[in-house]
């Protein structure tokens, strides 16, 4: 483990995803514990898009693209808010409109909610790129954790139903596959803040009783060829490691440009520590890959 981020470990939430009501407190108070964002010089506006899906605009001065942005949270956590400081600093590193989405979450609301809630706000992203001003031709999907398993969905959604032409797909630390069948998922039974049973509840909570298709987990398509280029972040110390790994092999042998970055001595979620200088470059490198993504 890096020494920068184990000194952090005792103070990510232990509490399981059996219980979402106190999951989705644990994580709040997460995030609200990293510093705020500084937002000087950026447009801040939410917005509530068809059918009925709030999202947040972050906008910079100068927004050449757009990401539409899923928040992490293993489909049963997370909103507009405890997405904030990231989708802020995104916006402003990388010089883009981040469309923050607060997707409905489980089980309250089971697949497809999430992914039908982030196809509608790509689609509604692309419809109204004039009015955001930015370039059409210049969207990207990203997410952290299940919000970029989501992102890889709302890929292969749009591919499969001729959709939005989608630029780039910025995937970290994505949860792929309910199989839980890798050697990370199997090893990794207690690792920080992403256990193996709370990857069990979070399927669990997502599917239900729905049997798992490509469009809840990716790693389950056939195909991948046609799909945008991908920049695919990983955490040593985590289940969905290897999962994210194979996926980025499996895009790449399908033709699709790929950079794939394994970091090592992280966990799921450690790049939320700003502190650490592992941290830093993690972001940093994010929001530099979406950069040139969206100026070729």
């Amino acid at each position: 483990m890096n020494p920068e981020l184990e000194a952090f470990i005792p103070f990510f939430p232990k509490a399981d995803l059996s219980d979402p009501v106190v999951a989705r407190k644990n994580l709040a108070a997460l995030a609200a514990a990293i510093p705020p964002p500084d937002t000087t010089g950026l447009q801040i506006e939410d917005r509530m898009v068809a059918p009925n899906v709030p999202v947040r605009l972050c906008r910079p001065r100068q927004a050449q693209g757009a990401i539409v942005w899923l928040h992490g949270g293993g489909y049963v956590m997370g909103d507009l808010d405890t997405e904030h400081p990231w989708a802020t600093r995104l916006a402003d590193a990388a010089g883009a409109l981040v469309v923050s989405v607060g997707y409905r979450l489980a089980p309250e609301e089971r697949f497809p909610a999430a992914l039908d809630d982030g196809y509608a706000a790509l689609a509604w992203t692309a419809e109204h790129a004039a009015e955001l001003g930015v370039d059409p031709a210049r969207i990207a999907v990203g997410g952290h954790g299940a919000g970029a398993g989501l992102a890889a969905a709302v890929a292969l959604k749009a591919r499969d139903e001729h959709g939005p032409r989608i630029r780039f797909q910025l995937l970290n630390q994505p949860g792929l596959d309910d199989r839980q069948d890798t050697w990370s998922a199997r090893a990794f039974t207690e690792t920080p803040f992403m256990t193996r049973d709370k990857v069990t509840d979070l399927w669990r909570h997502y599917l239900g009783d729905t049997p798992a298709e490509p469009y809840a987990a990716p790693m389950r398509a056939d195909d991948l060829s046609g799909l945008p280029p991908a920049y695919i972040a990983t955490a040593e110390f985590d289940p969905n490691r290897d999962e994210a790994l194979a996926y980025g092999l499996r895009l790449l042998q399908a033709g699709v440009p790929v950079e794939l970055h394994q970091w090592a001595g992280t966990f799921h979620g450690s790049q939320a520590i700003l502190s650490a200088g592992v941290s830093q470059r993690q972001n940093a490198e994010a929001a530099a890959a979406l950069r040139r993504a969206l100026a070729l």
